[in-house]
């Protein structure tokens, strides 16, 4: 496994996913991870990079070049994709590498600001991206700066 570094800390596990499901293999594979992860009931981070271009380029960024998701980070080691992952667990080496990760405390939750999508819509904008500028002589809407390309802002709950 090579070492690659997520910008969080070390000691998490770090999902890359999409929720798109317009491949849909991609969406599959990821749902599969995602069901493995929750089967060893560990805490992990999920990072959509449909929701979020800054995701997806992170992830590019970290493994050189154009990757499709699902992509799987433990202890900020680089794991694999589907089947590296279904690969490791068919040979029981994912039990391993997730050993001492910390556990989550309850099975089918659900984030009480986001209900687990992780995002949800910017306040300032109401998702439009764009706000109302007056100025002394002139009025006119801007660019919002808190919300993503996608008028949502990280849900401050459940997020990195």
């Amino acid at each position: 496994m090579e070492e690659k570094n997520p910008p969080e800390e070390k000691e998490l596990v770090i999902l890359y996913t999409t929720s798109l499901r317009g491949i849909r293999k991609t969406f599959k594979d990821c749902n599969t991870i995602r069901f493995l992860l929750e089967s060893f009931r560990v805490v992990y981070y999920e990072k959509d990079v449909s929701m979020h271009l800054e995701y997806r380029d992170e992830l590019w960024r970290m493994l050189g070049g154009r990757v499709v998701p699902p992509r799987l980070f433990i202890r900020g080691k680089y794991i694999g994709g589907a089947d590296e992952v279904v690969q490791l667990h068919e040979k029981g080496s994912l039990r391993d590498l997730l050993q001492g990760m910390p556990l989550s405390t309850c099975l089918n939750c659900s984030c009480r600001g986001c209900g687990n999508m992780r995002f949800v819509v910017c306040s300032r904008c109401n998702g439009s991206r764009k706000v109302l500028v007056e100025g002394e002589e002139e009025r006119g809407f801007c660019k919002c700066c808190d919300c993503n390309e996608n008028g949502l802002v990280k849900c401050s709950i459940c997020t990195l």
